[in-house]
């Protein structure tokens, strides 16, 4: 519970700073949300590769005769969790960067 309401804090916090920083060039806000979106798809890429590697590392653990199929699944799940990230990232930044006039 504790650490849900340090993270309420931080984004309020980060969006309480970010909006006077980036006032000078936003469009429609879509500088801030893109910045935002960016940030939260990183953390989430950072939990779910955290998650994947403890998950694998526990089951290589009790069962080292599976080891060698548990780390192929976990590679494939690493890379699609990468790819779907990466996905968001160009999303974002595409907004970020994109002109007004071609919206």
């Amino acid at each position: 519970m504790k650490a849900l309401q340090l993270l309420a804090l931080v984004c309020v916090v980060l969006l309480v700073v970010a909006s006077p920083a980036m006032a000078g060039g936003l469009v429609d806000g879509t500088k801030g949300a893109a910045g935002f979106g960016v940030g939260l798809a990183i953390i989430g890429a950072g939990f779910g590769l955290g998650k994947i590697s403890a998950s694998a590392v526990e089951s290589m653990a009790r069962q080292p005769e599976a080891a060698g199929q548990i780390r192929g699944a976990m590679i494939i799940l690493a890379a699609m969790l990468e790819g779907a990230t990466f996905f968001g990232l160009l999303i974002c930044l595409l907004c970020l960067f994109i002109k007004p006039e071609l919206r």
